[in-house]
């Protein structure tokens, strides 16, 4: 969704419930300037950017004990 920041500024409430679905992108005179996300959106970027890190054959216990040895 992109909005022009007068449209945002007459509706933020609108804007910001629309921001847990989608990207809200805010524009001024035409242009891009920013962008209204989710905080849940980044969680699930963030885990799925964790996902194949661990080798299969590491437990979890070895994996700690491998990042504390290189304190």
């Amino acid at each position: 969704m992109q909005v022009s920041i007068s449209e945002l500024k007459a509706n933020a409430g609108k804007y910001v419930s629309m921001a847990s679905r989608e990207d809200v992108y805010i524009t001024k005179n035409g242009k891009r300037v920013a962008k209204i996300v989710s905080t849940r959106a980044d969680r699930k970027n963030a885990s799925q950017a964790l996902i194949g890190i661990l080798p299969a054959e590491i437990d979890l216990h070895q994996a700690r004990e491998e990042r504390l040895s290189r304190k």
